[in-house]
């Protein structure tokens, strides 16, 4: 990464924000009405969005989770990228964590993406599906001017929750069709019984992903899917590629990331990425999660973000 910093860099890089004109004057951030959208950008490529930045400020003390960011890639009417806001920058549960990783983190108050997002269109938007008005959105979004980005994948991240997981079945991450490779994880539990592992019972659970009909990657539980140990019985951290942002005993809530940047998945034709909650699926919870990869396009329709999930 570093060494490639002195080499002198191809083409151009532009930027796009917030700040707009409003009878003669300069305003830095939009209002988005209750359930209403606004269009980040829309860009003409081929480029690759290199940094993404934005801040967010609503009376809605859950509009982490009500804010939907999507992003449709080249011209497809089905977005590559659909996750509540608070989710993709790393903060389930509707609640602001401070932490830094190398893709992605939320930093005093702002939040941040690094991932690289080829494109030969952008369209970016956010969409507020609360009741309440979100009184400022503030973003800058960069991007390099190429020439040519069709030997590279399109950035996808999907967001998922299931309220009540299903005994006997493990929690479906993500399922995609295509060729590409998986780079991260963000993973949400909150457990529903003390009486089965002190609450956090669900951690027994194996990691599984599985490229073209074969396992992967596979893990000795859940929490040695995201390189730590004997239920993260040290508490909470971050690191560049992996981190525990929420180890809440009392309410039994965990949150935590893995990326593969080091270590992507590859596939050729199909990836599942599923995890056990329980040795056996046998302890119930709350899990929401955002997969993140690469693929060709199209891609495989996944199931859309709808106000009962949230």
């Amino acid at each position: 990464m570093f060494i490639d910093l002195p080499r002198f860099k191809k083409g151009k890089m532009r930027y796009i924000s917030s700040t707009h004109r409003v009878d003669e004057k300069h305003v830095d951030y939009y209002k988005i009405p209750p359930m209403d959208k606004r269009v980040l950008a829309d860009i003409k490529g081929p480029g690759i969005i290199v940094s993404f930045w934005l801040t967010i400020a609503s009376p809605d003390k859950a509009i982490l989770r009500r804010a939907v960011l999507r992003a449709y890639w080249d011209g497809e009417d089905k977005p590559s990228i659909e996750v509540p806001i608070g989710d993709f920058f790393g903060s389930g549960f509707a609640q602001y964590v401070h932490y830094h990783s190398l893709p992605i983190g939320t930093t005093s108050g702002g939040y941040y993406c690094f991932f690289p997002m080829p494109f030969e269109r952008a369209l970016i938007e956010v969409e507020n599906m609360s009741e309440i008005e979100i009184g400022a959105l503030y973003y800058m979004i960069g991007y390099y001017e190429v020439d040519d980005v069709s030997d590279m994948g399109r950035f996808h991240a999907i967001w998922r929750r299931e309220r009540f997981t299903q005994s006997g079945k493990p929690y479906v991450i993500l399922e995609a069709k295509g060729k590409g490779h998986y780079v991260g994880t963000l993973l949400c539990m909150e457990g529903f019984n003390r009486a089965i592992g002190g609450g956090l019972g669900f951690l027994e659970g194996n990691m599984e992903i599985i490229a073209d009909g074969e396992l992967a990657y596979g893990s000795t539980g859940t929490e040695d899917y995201f390189l730590s140990g004997w239920y993260f019985n040290m508490g909470t951290f971050h690191a560049p590629f992996h981190g525990l942002l929420i180890k809440d005993e009392k309410n039994f809530r965990i949150m935590a990331y893995r990326f593969h940047i080091p270590d992507p998945i590859p596939f050729e034709r199909e990836l599942i990425v599923r995890i056990h909650h329980g040795e056996w699926d046998e302890v119930l919870a709350d899990y929401s999660s955002v997969a993140y990869w690469y693929q060709s396009e199209p891609h495989y329709e996944f199931a859309r973000i709808g106000k009962e999930l949230l």
